[in-house]
Protein backbone atom coordinates (compact mmCIF):
# COMPACT_ATOMS: atom_id res chain seq x y z
CA UNK A 1 0.00 0.00 0.00
CA UNK A 2 1.15 3.36 -0.39
CA UNK A 3 2.29 5.48 2.58
CA UNK A 4 4.21 8.68 2.24
CA UNK A 5 4.76 8.60 -1.25
CA UNK A 6 6.31 5.20 -1.27
CA UNK A 7 5.39 1.86 -1.33
CA UNK A 8 5.02 -0.07 2.09
CA UNK A 9 5.30 -3.77 0.76
CA UNK A 10 5.94 -5.89 3.77
CA UNK A 11 6.57 -5.97 7.70
CA UNK A 12 9.01 -7.66 10.02
CA UNK A 13 10.44 -5.12 13.34
CA UNK A 14 10.52 -2.69 10.82
CA UNK A 15 8.46 -1.41 7.98
CA UNK A 16 9.66 -2.73 4.75
CA UNK A 17 9.26 0.19 1.32
CA UNK A 18 10.05 -0.15 -2.29
CA UNK A 19 11.23 3.07 -3.44
CA UNK A 20 8.75 4.07 -6.30
CA UNK A 21 12.48 5.80 -8.04
CA UNK A 22 14.30 2.73 -8.22
CA UNK A 23 11.17 0.59 -9.10
CA UNK A 24 12.26 1.07 -13.12
CA UNK A 25 15.31 -1.23 -11.72
CA UNK A 26 13.21 -4.06 -12.16
CA UNK A 27 12.26 -7.00 -9.99
CA UNK A 28 11.60 -10.64 -8.97
CA UNK A 29 9.18 -12.55 -7.25
CA UNK A 30 9.63 -15.97 -6.84
CA UNK A 31 8.48 -19.19 -4.71
CA UNK A 32 6.83 -22.71 -4.52
CA UNK A 33 3.47 -22.83 -5.92
CA UNK A 34 0.99 -21.89 -2.82
CA UNK A 35 3.39 -19.41 -1.25
CA UNK A 36 2.01 -15.92 -1.72
CA UNK A 37 3.48 -15.08 -5.12
CA UNK A 38 -0.18 -13.95 -6.06
CA UNK A 39 -0.77 -11.84 -3.35
CA UNK A 40 2.44 -10.05 -3.23
CA UNK A 41 1.97 -9.25 -7.01
CA UNK A 42 -1.19 -7.55 -6.17
CA UNK A 43 -0.23 -5.23 -3.21
CA UNK A 44 2.30 -4.39 -5.44
CA UNK A 45 -0.11 -3.40 -8.06
CA UNK A 46 -2.37 -2.05 -6.36
CA UNK A 47 0.53 0.33 -4.77
CA UNK A 48 2.07 1.21 -7.92
CA UNK A 49 -2.01 2.40 -8.85
CA UNK A 50 -2.25 4.41 -5.47
CA UNK A 51 1.02 6.19 -6.54
CA UNK A 52 -0.16 7.11 -10.09
CA UNK A 53 1.46 4.35 -11.84
CA UNK A 54 -0.09 2.12 -14.30
CA UNK A 55 0.37 -1.64 -14.72
CA UNK A 56 0.04 -4.78 -17.17
CA UNK A 57 -0.28 -8.17 -15.63
CA UNK A 58 -0.96 -11.69 -17.08
CA UNK A 59 -3.49 -12.88 -15.02
CA UNK A 60 -2.52 -17.14 -15.52
CA UNK A 61 -5.34 -18.31 -12.90
CA UNK A 62 -7.55 -15.97 -13.25
CA UNK A 63 -7.60 -15.11 -9.71
CA UNK A 64 -6.26 -11.16 -9.94
CA UNK A 65 -9.77 -9.50 -11.56
CA UNK A 66 -10.59 -9.15 -8.10
CA UNK A 67 -8.68 -5.56 -8.08
CA UNK A 68 -11.69 -4.09 -9.28
CA UNK A 69 -13.90 -5.06 -6.27
CA UNK A 70 -13.77 -3.19 -2.87
CA UNK A 71 -11.97 -6.44 -0.64
CA UNK A 72 -13.96 -8.26 1.79
CA UNK A 73 -13.98 -8.07 5.97
CA UNK A 74 -12.72 -11.11 7.81
CA UNK A 75 -11.59 -12.40 10.80
CA UNK A 76 -8.56 -13.42 9.26
CA UNK A 77 -7.99 -10.23 7.80
CA UNK A 78 -8.58 -8.66 10.99
CA UNK A 79 -5.85 -10.32 12.77
CA UNK A 80 -3.31 -9.98 10.04
CA UNK A 81 -3.77 -6.36 9.59
CA UNK A 82 -3.45 -6.04 13.99
CA UNK A 83 -0.68 -8.04 13.77
CA UNK A 84 1.55 -5.87 10.85
CA UNK A 85 0.14 -2.83 13.14
CA UNK A 86 -1.52 -1.40 9.89
CA UNK A 87 -3.39 2.26 10.60
CA UNK A 88 -5.82 3.42 8.88
CA UNK A 89 -6.99 0.47 6.79
CA UNK A 90 -9.30 0.79 3.96
CA UNK A 91 -10.35 -1.86 1.31
CA UNK A 92 -10.21 0.02 -1.91
CA UNK A 93 -11.37 -0.56 -5.70
CA UNK A 94 -8.61 0.06 -8.13
CA UNK A 95 -9.22 0.68 -12.00
CA UNK A 96 -8.87 -1.85 -13.63
CA UNK A 97 -9.54 -2.87 -17.71
CA UNK A 98 -9.57 -6.24 -18.74
CA UNK A 99 -8.28 -7.76 -21.67
CA UNK A 100 -8.34 -11.00 -23.58
CA UNK A 101 -6.78 -11.98 -26.83
CA UNK A 102 -9.45 -14.25 -27.44
CA UNK A 103 -12.03 -11.76 -26.79
CA UNK A 104 -13.93 -13.24 -24.49
CA UNK A 105 -13.05 -12.29 -20.74
CA UNK A 106 -11.71 -8.68 -22.17
CA UNK A 107 -11.26 -6.20 -24.62
CA UNK A 108 -9.92 -7.64 -27.96
CA UNK A 109 -5.82 -7.57 -28.24
CA UNK A 110 -4.33 -7.73 -31.61
CA UNK A 111 -1.68 -6.54 -33.45
CA UNK A 112 -0.54 -6.99 -37.16
CA UNK A 113 1.79 -9.34 -38.71
CA UNK A 114 3.84 -6.90 -39.81
CA UNK A 115 4.32 -4.84 -36.44
CA UNK A 116 5.01 -8.43 -35.04
CA UNK A 117 8.08 -8.63 -37.35
CA UNK A 118 10.22 -11.95 -38.90
CA UNK A 119 12.16 -13.16 -35.40
CA UNK A 120 9.14 -13.38 -32.39
CA UNK A 121 7.21 -14.89 -35.77
CA UNK A 122 9.47 -17.36 -36.05
CA UNK A 123 9.41 -18.46 -32.68
CA UNK A 124 5.94 -18.41 -32.46
CA UNK A 125 5.66 -20.87 -35.87
CA UNK A 126 8.95 -22.98 -34.45
CA UNK A 127 10.43 -22.61 -37.68
CA UNK A 128 14.06 -23.65 -38.41
CA UNK A 129 17.23 -21.82 -38.93
CA UNK A 130 16.65 -22.12 -42.39
CA UNK A 131 13.35 -20.76 -42.23
CA UNK A 132 13.61 -18.36 -40.31
CA UNK A 133 16.08 -16.98 -42.68
CA UNK A 134 13.68 -17.56 -45.54
CA UNK A 135 10.82 -15.69 -43.69
CA UNK A 136 13.26 -12.86 -42.83
CA UNK A 137 13.13 -12.10 -46.83
CA UNK A 138 9.50 -12.60 -47.34
CA UNK A 139 9.12 -9.99 -44.87
CA UNK A 140 12.09 -7.69 -45.99
CA UNK A 141 10.50 -7.88 -49.94
CA UNK A 142 6.98 -7.13 -47.98
CA UNK A 143 9.09 -4.07 -46.53
CA UNK A 144 10.62 -3.13 -49.47
CA UNK A 145 7.57 -2.97 -51.91
CA UNK A 146 5.48 -1.01 -49.34
CA UNK A 147 3.37 -3.51 -48.24
CA UNK A 148 2.12 -3.70 -44.61
CA UNK A 149 0.98 -7.15 -43.77
CA UNK A 150 -1.86 -7.01 -41.20
CA UNK A 151 -3.13 -10.70 -40.66
CA UNK A 152 -2.62 -13.73 -41.59
CA UNK A 153 -4.25 -14.34 -44.64
CA UNK A 154 -1.82 -11.12 -46.12
CA UNK A 155 0.40 -13.41 -45.24
CA UNK A 156 -0.61 -16.10 -47.22
CA UNK A 157 -1.03 -13.82 -49.84
CA UNK A 158 2.78 -12.68 -49.55
CA UNK A 159 4.27 -16.15 -49.18
CA UNK A 160 2.64 -16.96 -52.56
CA UNK A 161 3.56 -14.24 -54.20
CA UNK A 162 6.93 -14.72 -53.23
CA UNK A 163 6.85 -18.31 -54.44
CA UNK A 164 5.30 -17.80 -57.46
CA UNK A 165 8.25 -15.36 -58.15
CA UNK A 166 10.95 -17.48 -56.48
CA UNK A 167 13.59 -17.53 -59.57
CA UNK A 168 13.12 -13.66 -59.31
CA UNK A 169 13.45 -12.74 -55.91
CA UNK A 170 16.21 -15.62 -55.20
CA UNK A 171 18.54 -13.39 -57.79
CA UNK A 172 17.84 -10.31 -55.49
CA UNK A 173 17.56 -11.69 -52.39
CA UNK A 174 19.21 -15.01 -51.78
CA UNK A 175 18.14 -18.45 -52.09
CA UNK A 176 14.54 -19.70 -50.86
CA UNK A 177 13.89 -23.05 -51.93
CA UNK A 178 9.83 -24.27 -52.58
CA UNK A 179 10.45 -26.38 -49.28
CA UNK A 180 11.33 -24.19 -47.08
CA UNK A 181 7.77 -21.68 -48.10
CA UNK A 182 5.69 -24.82 -48.11
CA UNK A 183 7.04 -25.60 -44.39
CA UNK A 184 6.17 -21.99 -43.66
CA UNK A 185 2.90 -22.23 -44.98
CA UNK A 186 1.99 -25.28 -43.45
CA UNK A 187 3.02 -23.97 -39.39
CA UNK A 188 0.94 -20.71 -40.42
CA UNK A 189 -1.54 -22.94 -40.88
CA UNK A 190 -1.19 -24.20 -37.48
CA UNK A 191 -0.80 -21.04 -35.80
CA UNK A 192 -4.03 -20.07 -37.58
CA UNK A 193 -5.71 -23.21 -35.63
CA UNK A 194 -4.81 -22.20 -32.66
CA UNK A 195 -6.27 -19.05 -32.63
CA UNK A 196 -3.64 -16.75 -34.76
CA UNK A 197 -6.76 -15.23 -36.73
CA UNK A 198 -7.74 -13.65 -33.43
CA UNK A 199 -4.35 -12.06 -32.44
CA UNK A 200 -3.77 -10.84 -35.99
CA UNK A 201 -5.63 -7.68 -37.49
CA UNK A 202 -7.05 -4.82 -36.40
CA UNK A 203 -7.51 -2.19 -34.44
CA UNK A 204 -3.57 -3.38 -33.29
CA UNK A 205 -3.39 -2.22 -29.77
CA UNK A 206 -1.79 1.15 -28.87
CA UNK A 207 0.47 0.34 -25.81
CA UNK A 208 -0.21 4.19 -25.32
CA UNK A 209 -3.63 3.21 -23.84
CA UNK A 210 -2.29 0.82 -21.46
CA UNK A 211 -0.71 4.07 -19.97
CA UNK A 212 -3.28 6.07 -18.65
CA UNK A 213 -5.02 7.48 -15.16
CA UNK A 214 -8.60 8.00 -13.82
CA UNK A 215 -9.84 11.03 -12.82
CA UNK A 216 -8.22 10.79 -9.58
CA UNK A 217 -4.49 10.27 -10.84
CA UNK A 218 -4.67 6.64 -10.18
CA UNK A 219 -2.91 4.65 -12.30
CA UNK A 220 -5.06 1.34 -14.71
CA UNK A 221 -4.62 -1.80 -13.96
CA UNK A 222 -4.60 -3.53 -17.24
CA UNK A 223 -5.46 -7.34 -16.62
CA UNK A 224 -4.81 -9.90 -19.14
CA UNK A 225 -7.09 -12.92 -19.01
CA UNK A 226 -4.37 -15.46 -19.43
CA UNK A 227 -5.70 -18.75 -18.59
CA UNK A 228 -6.56 -19.86 -21.97
CA UNK A 229 -3.79 -18.32 -23.82
CA UNK A 230 -1.29 -19.93 -20.81
CA UNK A 231 -2.32 -23.33 -22.42
CA UNK A 232 -0.40 -22.73 -25.33
CA UNK A 233 3.30 -21.59 -23.58
CA UNK A 234 4.92 -20.25 -26.98
CA UNK A 235 1.87 -17.77 -27.70
CA UNK A 236 1.97 -16.70 -24.31
CA UNK A 237 5.51 -16.10 -24.43
CA UNK A 238 6.06 -14.47 -27.79
CA UNK A 239 2.84 -12.60 -26.94
CA UNK A 240 4.23 -11.08 -23.59
CA UNK A 241 7.98 -10.54 -25.20
CA UNK A 242 6.06 -8.55 -28.13
CA UNK A 243 4.37 -6.10 -25.43
CA UNK A 244 8.23 -5.64 -23.90
CA UNK A 245 9.60 -4.86 -27.41
CA UNK A 246 6.40 -2.03 -28.08
CA UNK A 247 7.17 -0.47 -25.04
CA UNK A 248 10.98 -0.15 -25.59
CA UNK A 249 10.30 0.65 -29.29
CA UNK A 250 7.37 3.24 -29.23
CA UNK A 251 8.52 5.31 -25.51
CA UNK A 252 10.71 7.69 -25.47
CA UNK A 253 14.11 7.96 -23.25
CA UNK A 254 12.69 9.81 -19.45
CA UNK A 255 16.23 9.17 -17.68
CA UNK A 256 15.78 8.81 -13.80
CA UNK A 257 12.19 9.77 -12.81
CA UNK A 258 10.68 10.38 -9.46
CA UNK A 259 8.63 7.38 -10.33
CA UNK A 260 7.89 4.81 -13.72
CA UNK A 261 5.72 5.36 -16.77
CA UNK A 262 4.37 2.12 -16.29
CA UNK A 263 5.22 -1.50 -14.56
CA UNK A 264 4.98 -4.54 -16.55
CA UNK A 265 4.69 -8.27 -14.83
CA UNK A 266 5.57 -11.36 -16.38
CA UNK A 267 4.35 -14.22 -14.71
CA UNK A 268 5.52 -17.90 -15.20
CA UNK A 269 8.66 -16.31 -16.75
CA UNK A 270 10.58 -19.24 -17.46
CA UNK A 271 8.26 -20.16 -20.09
CA UNK A 272 9.66 -16.58 -22.06
CA UNK A 273 13.17 -18.47 -21.75
CA UNK A 274 11.91 -22.31 -21.91
CA UNK A 275 14.13 -23.33 -25.65
CA UNK A 276 14.51 -19.61 -26.47
CA UNK A 277 17.66 -19.11 -29.10
CA UNK A 278 20.84 -17.54 -27.33
CA UNK A 279 20.57 -14.76 -29.71
CA UNK A 280 17.20 -14.20 -28.23
CA UNK A 281 17.99 -14.67 -24.73
CA UNK A 282 20.87 -11.99 -25.27
CA UNK A 283 18.08 -9.38 -26.88
CA UNK A 284 16.28 -10.01 -23.80
CA UNK A 285 19.04 -9.24 -21.73
CA UNK A 286 19.58 -5.89 -24.05
CA UNK A 287 16.15 -5.13 -23.75
CA UNK A 288 15.99 -5.52 -19.56
CA UNK A 289 18.92 -3.34 -19.29
CA UNK A 290 17.73 -0.31 -21.35
CA UNK A 291 14.33 0.01 -21.08
CA UNK A 292 14.53 1.17 -17.69
CA UNK A 293 15.67 4.48 -19.11
CA UNK A 294 12.56 4.91 -20.75
CA UNK A 295 10.55 4.95 -17.38
CA UNK A 296 9.23 1.21 -17.53
CA UNK A 297 10.27 -1.18 -14.87
CA UNK A 298 9.66 -5.22 -15.28
CA UNK A 299 8.98 -7.88 -12.99
CA UNK A 300 9.28 -11.56 -13.38
CA UNK A 301 7.32 -13.66 -11.73
CA UNK A 302 8.57 -17.70 -11.24
CA UNK A 303 9.36 -20.55 -8.52
CA UNK A 304 13.14 -19.87 -8.43
CA UNK A 305 16.00 -17.48 -9.67
CA UNK A 306 17.20 -20.45 -11.44
CA UNK A 307 13.99 -20.08 -13.93
CA UNK A 308 15.90 -16.61 -15.31
CA UNK A 309 19.54 -16.91 -17.07
CA UNK A 310 21.57 -14.88 -14.82
CA UNK A 311 22.25 -12.17 -17.58
CA UNK A 312 18.75 -11.52 -16.88
CA UNK A 313 18.57 -12.31 -13.26
CA UNK A 314 21.46 -9.28 -12.99
CA UNK A 315 19.34 -7.06 -13.70
CA UNK A 316 16.81 -7.69 -11.28
CA UNK A 317 17.12 -5.39 -8.11
CA UNK A 318 14.17 -5.52 -5.90
CA UNK A 319 13.66 -9.27 -4.86
CA UNK A 320 10.65 -10.83 -2.60
CA UNK A 321 11.74 -14.54 -2.50
CA UNK A 322 8.58 -16.52 -0.84
CA UNK A 323 9.06 -19.73 0.47
CA UNK A 324 10.92 -22.97 -1.76
CA UNK A 325 10.83 -26.77 -0.81
CA UNK A 326 14.35 -28.66 -0.89
CA UNK A 327 13.51 -32.21 -0.97
CA UNK A 328 16.02 -33.13 -4.10
CA UNK A 329 19.45 -32.24 -4.93
CA UNK A 330 18.47 -30.00 -7.74
CA UNK A 331 15.78 -28.52 -5.45
CA UNK A 332 18.56 -27.76 -2.79
CA UNK A 333 20.84 -26.41 -5.27
CA UNK A 334 17.94 -24.15 -6.57
CA UNK A 335 17.65 -22.94 -2.30
CA UNK A 336 21.37 -22.26 -2.20
CA UNK A 337 21.39 -20.03 -5.95
CA UNK A 338 18.20 -18.29 -4.09
CA UNK A 339 20.20 -17.41 -1.26
CA UNK A 340 23.48 -16.04 -2.54
CA UNK A 341 21.24 -13.27 -4.61
CA UNK A 342 20.48 -11.27 -1.23
CA UNK A 343 22.81 -9.22 0.33
CA UNK A 344 23.30 -11.48 4.04
CA UNK A 345 21.18 -10.06 6.85
CA UNK A 346 23.45 -11.53 10.66
CA UNK A 347 20.57 -12.23 12.20
CA UNK A 348 19.43 -15.13 10.75
CA UNK A 349 20.78 -18.03 8.08
CA UNK A 350 19.20 -16.84 4.69
CA UNK A 351 19.05 -20.23 3.00
CA UNK A 352 17.45 -21.93 6.14
CA UNK A 353 14.84 -19.24 6.28
CA UNK A 354 13.71 -19.58 2.45
CA UNK A 355 12.85 -23.33 3.56
CA UNK A 356 11.22 -22.46 6.78
CA UNK A 357 8.86 -19.10 5.31
CA UNK A 358 5.02 -19.74 5.93
CA UNK A 359 2.32 -18.35 3.81
CA UNK A 360 2.51 -14.70 3.04
CA UNK A 361 5.85 -14.80 4.66
CA UNK A 362 8.74 -13.80 2.65
CA UNK A 363 12.49 -12.21 1.91
CA UNK A 364 12.81 -8.88 0.98
CA UNK A 365 15.49 -7.24 -0.29
CA UNK A 366 14.74 -4.03 -2.52
CA UNK A 367 17.50 -0.49 -3.25
CA UNK A 368 17.26 1.93 -1.31
CA UNK A 369 16.90 5.93 -2.34
CA UNK A 370 20.63 5.82 -3.02
CA UNK A 371 20.46 2.47 -5.65
CA UNK A 372 21.95 0.43 -2.79
CA UNK A 373 20.63 -3.00 -2.01
CA UNK A 374 19.14 -3.55 1.45
CA UNK A 375 20.05 -6.01 3.47
CA UNK A 376 17.26 -9.16 2.88
CA UNK A 377 14.50 -8.89 6.00
CA UNK A 378 12.30 -11.92 6.91
CA UNK A 379 8.77 -10.55 6.73
CA UNK A 380 5.42 -10.74 6.19
CA UNK A 381 3.39 -9.16 3.24
CA UNK A 382 0.76 -6.81 3.63
CA UNK A 383 -2.72 -7.88 2.58
CA UNK A 384 -4.00 -6.72 -0.40
CA UNK A 385 -7.06 -3.76 0.14
CA UNK A 386 -9.36 -5.25 -3.41
CA UNK A 387 -10.88 -8.71 -3.07
CA UNK A 388 -9.14 -11.59 -3.46
CA UNK A 389 -9.85 -13.90 -5.79
CA UNK A 390 -12.23 -13.73 -9.08
CA UNK A 391 -14.80 -11.99 -9.65
CA UNK A 392 -18.64 -13.19 -11.17
CA UNK A 393 -18.67 -13.00 -15.47
CA UNK A 394 -21.59 -10.30 -14.68
CA UNK A 395 -19.33 -8.44 -12.64
CA UNK A 396 -16.69 -8.51 -15.08
CA UNK A 397 -18.97 -7.67 -18.18
CA UNK A 398 -20.22 -4.71 -16.46
CA UNK A 399 -16.64 -3.08 -16.20
CA UNK A 400 -15.79 -4.08 -20.14
CA UNK A 401 -18.78 -2.38 -21.12
CA UNK A 402 -18.19 1.01 -19.10
CA UNK A 403 -14.78 1.28 -20.53
CA UNK A 404 -13.92 3.42 -23.05
CA UNK A 405 -11.94 1.33 -24.90
CA UNK A 406 -14.87 -0.70 -25.85
CA UNK A 407 -15.89 1.19 -29.21
CA UNK A 408 -12.24 1.32 -29.96
CA UNK A 409 -11.33 -2.57 -29.65
CA UNK A 410 -13.86 -4.69 -29.71
CA UNK A 411 -14.93 -5.14 -33.29
CA UNK A 412 -12.54 -6.12 -35.56
CA UNK A 413 -11.85 -3.82 -38.72
CA UNK A 414 -10.32 -5.64 -42.03
CA UNK A 415 -9.02 -2.80 -44.11
CA UNK A 416 -7.16 -2.63 -47.67
CA UNK A 417 -3.91 -4.93 -47.27
CA UNK A 418 -1.67 -7.45 -48.96
CA UNK A 419 -4.30 -9.86 -49.13
CA UNK A 420 -7.06 -7.69 -50.89
CA UNK A 421 -4.09 -5.65 -53.04
CA UNK A 422 -3.35 -9.10 -54.84
CA UNK A 423 -6.90 -10.08 -55.55
CA UNK A 424 -7.91 -6.68 -56.84
CA UNK A 425 -4.62 -6.87 -59.31
CA UNK A 426 -4.90 -10.56 -60.17
CA UNK A 427 -8.27 -9.32 -62.07
CA UNK A 428 -6.91 -6.04 -63.76
CA UNK A 429 -4.96 -7.29 -66.18
CA UNK A 430 -7.89 -10.20 -67.54
CA UNK A 431 -9.69 -6.85 -67.74
CA UNK A 432 -7.11 -4.56 -70.05
CA UNK A 433 -6.49 -7.78 -71.96
CA UNK A 434 -10.08 -7.85 -72.82
CA UNK A 435 -10.35 -4.00 -73.55
CA UNK A 436 -7.66 -4.20 -75.96
CA UNK A 437 -9.20 -7.66 -77.45
CA UNK A 438 -12.41 -5.84 -78.41
CA UNK A 439 -10.42 -2.80 -79.37
CA UNK A 440 -8.16 -4.83 -81.68
CA UNK A 441 -11.88 -6.50 -83.11
CA UNK A 442 -12.68 -2.99 -83.90
CA UNK A 443 -9.96 -2.30 -86.08
CA UNK A 444 -10.44 -5.37 -87.68
CA UNK A 445 -13.53 -4.76 -88.78
CA UNK A 446 -12.42 -0.75 -89.93
CA UNK A 447 -10.04 -2.21 -92.11
CA UNK A 448 -12.12 -4.71 -93.53
CA UNK A 449 -14.30 -1.79 -94.63
CA UNK A 450 -11.24 0.19 -96.21
CA UNK A 451 -9.67 -2.33 -98.70
CA UNK A 452 -8.36 0.67 -100.09
CA UNK A 453 -5.81 1.49 -97.40
CA UNK A 454 -4.75 -2.44 -96.42
CA UNK A 455 -2.09 -1.09 -95.04
CA UNK A 456 -2.81 1.14 -92.70
CA UNK A 457 -4.93 -0.84 -91.46
CA UNK A 458 -2.46 -3.80 -90.78
CA UNK A 459 -0.52 -1.64 -89.04
CA UNK A 460 -3.37 -0.45 -86.53
CA UNK A 461 -4.31 -3.92 -85.94
CA UNK A 462 -0.81 -5.19 -85.20
CA UNK A 463 -0.47 -1.92 -82.97
CA UNK A 464 -3.33 -2.96 -81.07
CA UNK A 465 -2.54 -6.36 -80.41
CA UNK A 466 0.46 -5.51 -79.29
CA UNK A 467 -1.10 -3.20 -76.74
CA UNK A 468 -3.03 -6.69 -75.87
CA UNK A 469 -0.14 -8.31 -75.36
CA UNK A 470 1.51 -6.12 -72.82
CA UNK A 471 -1.51 -5.36 -70.96
CA UNK A 472 -0.12 -8.09 -68.56
CA UNK A 473 3.34 -6.94 -68.30
CA UNK A 474 2.22 -3.11 -67.47
CA UNK A 475 -0.33 -4.05 -64.74
CA UNK A 476 2.51 -7.06 -63.07
CA UNK A 477 5.36 -4.19 -63.20
CA UNK A 478 3.09 -1.28 -62.04
CA UNK A 479 1.96 -3.74 -58.68
CA UNK A 480 4.50 -2.70 -56.45
CA UNK A 481 4.87 0.88 -56.88
CA UNK A 482 0.99 1.04 -56.71
CA UNK A 483 0.64 -0.57 -53.37
CA UNK A 484 3.71 1.72 -52.17
CA UNK A 485 1.90 4.88 -53.27
CA UNK A 486 -1.23 3.31 -51.30
CA UNK A 487 -0.10 1.46 -48.08
CA UNK A 488 2.97 3.59 -48.45
CA UNK A 489 5.79 4.45 -45.31
CA UNK A 490 8.67 3.44 -44.56
CA UNK A 491 9.49 0.47 -42.68
CA UNK A 492 11.80 0.56 -39.99
CA UNK A 493 12.44 -2.91 -37.34
CA UNK A 494 13.42 -2.69 -33.95
CA UNK A 495 15.49 -5.22 -31.75
CA UNK A 496 13.19 -8.00 -31.76
CA UNK A 497 12.24 -7.31 -35.35
CA UNK A 498 9.07 -5.91 -34.62
CA UNK A 499 8.00 -2.02 -36.43
CA UNK A 500 9.27 0.93 -35.23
Amino acid sequence: MELNGKIWLAKSDEKVFLEPKMANRHGFIAGASGTGKTITLKVLAESFSQLGVPVFLADIKGDLAGMCKAGVHSESMEKRINKLGIEDWRYRVFPTRFWDIYGEYGHPVRTTVSEMGPMLLSRLMDLSDVQSDVLNLVFKIADDKGLLLIDIKDLKAMLRYVGENRAEFSAEYGNMSAQSLGAIQRSLITLEDEGGAEFFGEPAIDIRDWMQRDEQGRGYINVLHSVKLVQNPTLYATFMLFLMSELFEKLPERGDAEKPEIVFFFDEAHLLFSDAPKVLVQKIEQVVKLIRSKGVGIYFISQSPSDIPDSVLAQLSNRVQHALRAYTPSEQKAVKTAAQTFRTNPAFDTQTAIMELGVGEALVSCLDENGVPGIVQRAFILPPQSRMGTITDEERRAVIDASDMKHKYDKAIDNFSAYEYFEQQNGEPEKEEERAVKQVEREEKKAARNAKKPTAAAKTVKKKKSAASKAMTRVTNSAMSTIGRELGRSIIRGIFGSIK
